[in-house]
């Protein structure tokens, strides 16, 4: 479908320009960075991509537990992010993907949550809240319990929107009643983008918001509005790679009537960007937390949960193409190994020398290594809980005077992150899924060679470690594939979904 042959100002409708490349570009609304790539329409190169961090967090009410972000940060993070990319191929960008960090929620009043400038730019406007994130602690177990039990396979955890919402309406209802429109940080950005009058997102990141049938596409309302949550509030819901809408006017330099995706998972899209066999590939994407995904055979159908039901550290999420991925999400991963590396500069600055945590890590990874034993220390270190176990605590067993050396504990940290998120996803379950190899991606996980060890040795199967999978280059390639057919040369030479070396030298930082 040629979306773009219709659209007025479209370089189709020059002959002489019928030879320039087609972009589809791809935004990712991170929980640290905005990324932006464009990916040739027709090749699926990569052009280039562009990273700004957005220094977005804000302090919380609640202090630790809270976790808030400023959404004007973020959108000036985006802003920088096109600003850089030549107007020659912002011109020709024929279609905008978009996708970001699930769960959290902000609100918004409308006609009030974006202006435009004196220079007709659209801005974020004043009548907004700051964006409760996926990382927002205010809701208990005990909380959560206390709320309407969804209709869905999906189980609710604090950090997910709907949660959040139910704790305002509990604990600051006058909060609430400054607004009247809700959804993640990205449906903001694309209502802004499209100057909608009632926000759109993906069955994707309803999944993820809590109270969402998956399998009817349809919000928990008559739940919900018998617990008098404000279900109005909520955004419409499409399928993964259907369109928001188009661009009402320029947008920077992209031309009106391009359209605009309605904002997909981060997940799903970075598993899109660094699969390259949907049916044989198991992703593992280590961070700040970890996760481990599997694509689900076509057909397959999650069960309803009910209540009394175990928690399951498995969870089943709306991928593309009316499919699911298996995903075990831990929260322990790289934020683990950032404790320990702080907890020995604090110990060093106790007995008075200041060592600088790069030094640490080095020294720390160098040392682990070299270890070539299995250590016999034993180290679970799920110090922030599971989802599944919210109470959950870390542990350090077997210790003796002949395993506490830096490598042999930095090892054991590593083997107890990697044995942890194997506990949650195992390697029967990847055996029973058809599963041959595992990609490995993520920033922790490409500079730890010690983690990548442990990954070969817990799961027994062959292991390929890429650049960080890119939820925004995912994002552009799911919409290419939705919209953008390939002829059969094209299929043929298509590369890898990752970044290439060559691509790397040309990526726009």
């Amino acid at each position: 479908m040629v979306i773009m042959m219709n659209r007025r100002h479209s370089t189709a409708s020059n002959p002489s320009s019928l030879k320039l490349a087609s972009y589809i570009m791809g935004i990712d609304v991170g929980t640290t960075s905005v990324k932006v790539c464009l990916i040739n329409a027709a090749s699926r190169d990569v052009s280039l991509k562009n990273i700004k961090d957005t220094m977005a967090n804000i302090p919380s009410e609640l202090g630790p537990s809270g976790d808030k972000q400023d959404v004007g940060k973020i959108y000036g993070a985006l802003h920088s992010c096109i600003s850089k990319i030549p107007k020659d191929q912002l011109r020709r960008v024929v279609h905008i993907a978009m996708c970001g960090q699930m769960h959290g929620v902000m609100f918004w009043k409308h006609g009030e949550g974006w202006i435009r400038n004196a220079k007709d730019q659209v801005v974020v406007g004043s009548a907004i809240s700051g964006l409760y994130t996926w990382q927002d602690g205010r809701c208990s177990p005990e909380f959560l319990d206390s709320l309407p039990y969804p209709t869905s396979h999906l189980s609710l955890n604090t950090g997910y929107g709907c949660a959040t919402i139910f704790w305002h309406l509990r604990n600051k209802p006058e909060f609430l009643k400054s607004f009247d429109r809700c959804g993640t940080v990205m449906d903001f950005i694309v209502c802004m983008m499209l100057d909608l009058s009632e926000p759109v997102t993906s069955d994707q990141n309803a999944a993820g918001f809590g109270f969402f049938d998956c399998i009817s596409m349809q919000w928990n309302h008559q739940n919900l509005e018998k617990a008098s949550f404000p279900t109005k509030m909520l955004p419409k819901v499409v399928h993964s790679t259907e369109n928001a809408g188009i661009l009402p006017r320029d947008w920077f330099d992209i031309p009106a009537g391009t359209p605009v995706s309605a904002a997909m998972g981060d997940l799903q899209c970075s598993v899109k960007s660094t699969l390259e066999d949907m049916d044989t590939d198991a992703v593992i994407n280590l961070s700040t937390s970890a996760q481990m995904a599997f694509v689900k055979p076509e057909g397959f159908q999650p069960e309803y949960s009910k209540p009394g039901d175990p928690r399951s550290p498995i969870e089943f999420f709306p991928y593309i193409e009316g499919r699911y991925i298996a995903v075990a999400a831990s929260l322990t991963g790289g934020n683990a190994l950032a404790t320990f590396v702080k907890m020995i500069q604090l110990w060093c600055v106790e007995l008075g020398c200041n060592v600088p945590q790069s030094k640490i890590w080095s020294a720390a990874l160098a040392s682990g290594m070299k270890e070539a034993e299995t250590p016999t220390l034993d180290i679970n270190p799920t110090i922030f809980g599971e989802r599944h176990s919210p109470d959950q605590k870390g542990t350090v067993s077997n210790i003796n005077q002949g395993n506490i050396g830096l490598g042999q504990v930095t090892r054991s940290v590593c083997k107890g992150i990697i044995a942890n998120l194997a506990s949650m996803m195992t390697p029967q379950m990847l055996k029973e899924g058809g599963i041959k190899r595992i990609v490995g991606s993520g920033a922790c996980l490409i500079r730890n060679q010690v983690l990548q060890r442990e990954i070969k040795e817990l799961y027994k199967i062959p292991v390929n470690f890429v650049e960080e999978g890119n939820a925004c280059i995912g994002a552009a390639m799911a919409i290419a594939d939705r919209h953008f057919a390939q002829t059969a040369d094209e299929k043929k030479s298509k590369r890898s979904r990752t970044i290439s070396c060559s691509e790397k030298r040309q990526l726009v930082e």
